[in-house]
């Protein structure tokens, strides 16, 4: 009686998890972090869609599997402790029972690779891109340039705290963010100046790492106009929890006037020098 107590918590306690878990999910914001959330932020790309999709199916395939396990280990307790079968069987082996379980988790195994070899390839083969942008890593900004679009170059920065803007959130605004068009293809060119850095932006479904001497690509269509947030996700350095991506969406219309602004704004500096506030921002940062 005390085993079936015991294991009825614990299926009470599994399902109350598997519960909090898909009702944080809920919590996921647009384009940045939310307070509480669990889950993986909203898509706004056909990859990031591809990668919830799998995840939450994978998820499910492993709750599955636990729950399996667990009644079985239930089943072997309830039924083969030692006060319900006090003469233990002596059966040595069960050949089909051995082929099931090593057949079928193999199985399985081959299912996951499958899909995930898929998902994988979708996202490693760039499509004919619409635009180009290339982003170079440094301790600790990201610099910026186009190389569809002239000589714009520039560097993007954590902003501090009193230099944020009511709705900028904190420890991911940046001074100049990086804008693309909506709906375009972008290809991403990625590469590390100093030490080894990662470009990821969770709404995008994308992470590239940025090495030194070697030029590393993506790709993402982003569908709607608006703000999207990400960090570098590589220890880099002390500075590494301040080096944020923020990438603004906006339409046709406002990317061309953005460009108008950037060449007269950005072209004429020749050398990725950081803007003139970097000491401030990197204080301010540590604080």
């Amino acid at each position: 009686m005390r085993t079936m107590r015991a294991g009825s918590q614990s299926i009470a306690v599994a399902v109350a998890l598997v519960a909090f878990a898909s009702a944080g999910a809920a919590y996921a914001g647009f384009g940045q972090p939310s307070p509480w959330q669990t889950g993986l932020q909203q898509a706004d790309t056909t990859e990031m869609n591809a990668i919830i999709a799998f995840n939450d199916d994978l998820m499910a395939l492993i709750i599955a599997i636990a729950g399996l396990v667990f009644a079985l280990l239930v089943i072997v307790m309830v039924r083969f402790n030692k006060h319900v079968n006090p003469t233990p069987s002596k059966r040595m082996g069960n050949r089909p029972l051995e082929v099931a379980w090593t057949v079928i988790p193999f199985l399985i195994v081959l299912v996951m690779i499958y899909f995930s070899f898929g998902l994988l390839y979708f996202e490693e083969d760039i499509p004919r891109a619409d635009i180009t942008v290339k982003a170079t890593g440094h301790q600790w900004y990201w610099h910026y340039g186009y190389p569809d679009h002239g000589d714009i170059k520039y560097a993007s920065e954590m902003l501090p705290d009193a230099a944020r803007k009511p709705g900028q959130p904190r420890l991911l605004a940046v001074n100049n963010d990086l804008v693309v068009p909506v709906n375009k293809i972008v290809r991403v060119q990625v590469i590390g100046a100093d030490v080894i850095h990662s470009f990821a932006v969770p709404s995008f479904g994308i992470k590239v790492d940025a090495i030194p001497g070697r030029l590393n690509e993506t790709w993402f269509k982003a569908t709607r106009t608006g703000m999207y947030y990400g960090q570098c996700s590589e220890l880099c350095g002390m500075n590494h929890s301040f080096m944020p991506i923020a990438i603004r969406v906006v339409s046709d219309e406002e990317f061309t006037e953005w460009l108008a602004y950037a060449r007269r704004q950005f072209a004429a500096r020749k050398t990725p020098v950081p803007p003139s506030e970097t000491a401030t921002i990197n204080k301010g940062a540590a604080e």
